[in-house]
Order: structure tokens, then sequence, then C-alpha cells
């Protein structure tokens, strides 16, 4: 009777990694075929090289627009507040329609960039580039 009792607490310890084995073979699969595809992903940016230009003196169709240390606007060296920075916007862009370029200085704040952007994306102005 000893002996029956045995084998019923005799319990199987081996482990089976088969299917373990298995699915990291498929992932392995997976990441193999996948991995040719990724790299060719991206953009494509070609940045220009510094070239000497003469410059021809010509008028600007750009609408200039300079945000200062303090955080006030001038627009072709007229100073404007902040309330009629929209109407301002919107009187050179009868005069100037290529688009709007936003002179920010180093220590402007991010807001007040964003403000001269909404003011011109109000006005329908949809070329706008930064400079510093």
């Amino acid at each position: 009777m000893s002996r029956s009792i045995r084998k019923k607490r005799m319990t199987f310890s081996d482990i089976n990694i088969t299917p373990l084995t298995d699915i990291f073979l498929v992932l392995l699969i997976i990441m193999m075929v996948i991995a040719p595809m990724l790299d060719q992903q991206g953009l494509n940016l070609a940045v220009p090289s510094n070239q000497e230009v003469e410059e021809i003196p010509k008028e600007s169709k750009i609408i200039n627009v300079a945000v200062s240390d303090t955080d006030k606007y001038s627009i072709d060296g007229k100073d404007i507040e902040e309330n009629n920075l929209i109407f301002a916007i919107q009187d050179e862009l009868k005069i100037k329609k290529e688009g709007l370029l936003i002179q920010a200085s180093e220590n402007s704040t991010h807001g007040a960039v964003v403000k001269v952007m909404d003011a011109a994306r109000n006005v329908g102005i949809s070329n706008i580039s930064i400079a510093e």
C-alpha cells in the first residue's frame, strides 16, 4: 500500500519549452522581415549650403514683424500695440502678399511669437517664416 501512495505523490517536474521556442522563432522571423523595411522610411532633407549672393535691392513683398525682448511688436519698423496686431497685419497684407516673416529676439517669449502666428493665420496668411 505504501507503494501506491508514492506513485500518486510523484509529480511531473519537467517543463516543456517547445511552444515557447516556437513563439520566439516566429517573432524572430517577423523582425527579420520587417527590419529592412524600417530603414527605407523617413524624410529626405537637403540642407542648403551657404553661398554669398550679391543682393539685388528690390522692394520686399513679405511682411516683417519683429518681436522684441519685452514682447513688443513692430511691423516694418513701426511699433504696434498687441490688440491692434491683427489689423496692422491685415493692412500690410493688402500691399505685401507673399507671406510673413517673424523676427523674434532671443529673449522674446513663446507666447508672443504664437500671437503673431495666430494673427497671421486669422487674416489668411499661410506662408509664415520665423527668424532669430
